[in-house]
């Protein structure tokens, strides 16, 4: 939210904090990961007004990824797609791709030497399913999961099924045309809310990793801080 103050996010996050037993003395450092650079300001301001320490910003020059990104802009790659590459090399070998089922759905290229080698943004599934919503007012919103059948025997089943099997085609197609463009086999690491839900549809995920975009921010916030 871009346009949440330094303050506000201090509240919401000491309340979260709370749930766990954790204050903010218990945190010595943090690092920042967005693509919303309007919030950046205010999180960098969150960490030195309420925790009282500068964090490690992911995108900064002297911030050291650990991996080259070979792609002909660099520093336009999202930070999730950056961490996302970081935390998959540092868990599985080999040529890999990450779908990432977020905001966007991301398919991300990770080379056997960790570097990060391209890859395809597609509209994530919630966004599709409130753009069908907006777009159509005889459309309801409905719920993301897998039906029963294909063929939808009415307007709620019929979306269902575009939705879920929609996507299922999406991204095994993808993940075929982006194994058919290189020479190696190639590992396919699931991440993101809705993996679990989308590995019941297909057997082109080989992996579901929840927590890869986080691992990948630990180590490179291990790179960096580790000196100190």
């Amino acid at each position: 939210d871009g346009g949440r103050t330094a303050d506000e996010y201090a509240v919401w996050f000491a309340q979260l904090l709370t749930l766990q037993g954790i204050a903010f003395a218990d945190i010595d450092d943090a690092i920042i990961a967005t693509v919303v650079p309007e919030t950046l300001f205010n999180l960098r301001q969150l960490c030195t007004k309420h925790l009282n320490f500068e964090a490690l910003l992911l995108g900064a020059p002297t911030t050291d990824l650990g991996i080259e990104v070979r792609v002909a802009e660099p520093a336009s790659v999202g930070a999730d797609r950056v961490a996302n590459a970081v935390g998959a090399h540092l868990k599985y070998s080999g040529d890999l791709i990450v779908v990432d089922f977020g905001t966007a759905t991301t398919f991300d290229v990770v080379a056997a030497d960790g570097a990060y080698e391209g890859g395809v943004i597609a509209p994530g599934v919630n966004l599709s399913v409130h753009a069908l919503h907006k777009a159509a007012a005889r459309l309801p919103h409905v719920a993301i999961e897998k039906p029963t059948s294909v063929i939808g025997t009415d307007t709620i089943t019929a979306m269902k099924s575009g939705v879920f099997w929609g996507y299922i085609s999406l991204i095994e197609g993808l993940i075929d045309r982006i194994k058919a463009e290189r020479s190696n086999p190639m590992t396919v690491i699931a991440t993101g809310g809705l993996s679990r839900l989308f590995r019941h549809g297909t057997d082109s995920l080989d992996h579901v990793d929840e927590d890869i975009t986080i691992e990948g921010l630990r180590e490179i916030h291990r790179r960096n801080r580790s000196a100190s």
